[in-house]
């Protein structure tokens, strides 16, 4: 493994990046900016190399990009209903940046920071960000961290973790936008998704949960077996037509689990090129976004700006909304408490 580091200078400080490379020259490409996955080459059926993943031209546009691109948004991923938030008894009141809901820890949210960063070894990359008590009036000081190996086969792991001295809620993902065609080939609509999810959640036209946990059967939601992405996408739906397309978030079947203990979340493979991807963790859902309103995103590696449905992000995470969803798993973390969750995001061939 051979490792390739960049500082670059931008209004919120020093921006750096890493580039860690296999012996097969497949590579991953990280930033401060939001510890985000910038670049992924991987090869196609026939040994060639592209990028997989959308992104900027210039690295400071990754600050408050509308799709928030490959970074890690927090300290809430996803969706929060009007910002409302009871810990401990205490009521908060969050920032409201979407529609009348707060969205990915609001602004100023973890996506927007440029994180601390230490390499490990050759392959090894560890983000660490400490957000203070009140931040996006979030209680509780909490420091996040973010650890990214990249393997000679391929697999890039992912180890997100939290800790916190007040009660406060944490749900950390990745939202990595995958073309596996190549970040320029165009729409990703034609790709085939397999999520491993009986179950998804209704949402209201602000795609906040209902707290219904609905099965996707005789539905567009469903992707039980391999479908192409766009097949059902322009169906009359409530979920499809709330969010200009998919927008949900689907519950893992507990009965996904492999022999490591990470549930198989989802499969994305594109025909074309040959390439696959399989995303595994050990989260209890995912949410799936088409890149429904990618037009007009800042320009891209390629130099033009992204159309929608150019991307999809596949992001392991904890249920939205789940602090005023009684029936969802927690995601309220105590000082006593532990918070570690396992991403894999795992390209190979067809």
């Amino acid at each position: 493994m051979k490792a390739f580091i960049e500082t670059i200078d931008s209004p919120k400080g020093e921006i750096t990046i890493y580039r860690l490379v296999n012996q097969s020259g497949a590579s991953v490409t990280l930033s401060t900016v939001g510890a985000g996955i910038v670049g992924i080459e991987v090869p196609d059926s026939e040994g060639n190399l592209a990028d997989v993943v959308l992104g900027y031209k210039d690295v400071k546009d990754y600050f408050y990009d509308g799709p928030c691109a490959g970074k890690v948004p927090g300290r809430y991923a996803n969706r929060i209903a009007r910002g409302h938030l009871v810990v401990d008894g205490k009521t908060y009141q969050l920032n409201i940046n979407n529609g009348p809901n707060a969205l990915h820890g609001g602004p100023e949210g973890f996506q927007n920071q440029i994180w601390d960063c230490e390499m490990i070894g050759s392959d090894t990359v560890v983000f660490s960000l400490f957000s203070p008590d009140g931040d996006d009036h979030y209680p509780g000081n909490l420091t996040a961290r973010v650890a990214y190996t990249w393997t000679e086969d391929n697999i890039l792991k992912l180890e997100l973790s939290a800790d916190t001295d007040a009660p406060t809620v944490v749900n950390l993902t990745n939202h990595t936008y995958f073309n596996l065609g190549g970040e320029d080939s165009g729409s990703m609509l034609d790709h085939e998704l397999q999520l491993r999810c009986a179950r998804y959640l209704p949402t209201d036209d602000t795609l906040i949960p209902t707290g219904e946990m609905a099965p996707v059967a005789g539905t567009p939601m469903d992707f039980t077996q391999l479908k192409p992405i766009g097949q059902d996408i322009k169906q009359d739906f409530p979920a499809l037509n709330f969010g200009k397309g998919y927008d949900n978030c689907w519950i893992i079947d507990d009965d996904s689990v492999t022999a490591d203990g990470l549930k198989v979340a989802a499969t994305l493979i594109d025909r074309k090129s040959g390439r696959k991807l399989d995303v595994l963790t050990d989260q209890p859902a995912a949410q799936v976004y088409t890149g429904n309103w990618l037009a007009g995103s800042p320009v891209s590696k390629s130099g033009r700006s992204y159309n929608d449905f150019d991307g999809v992000a596949i992001e392991c995470q904890g249920l939205p909304d789940a602090p005023n969803q009684p029936d969802f798993p927690s995601q309220l973390l105590t000082p006593d408490g532990d918070y570690n969750r396992v991403i894999f995001f795992a390209f190979s061939t067809i």
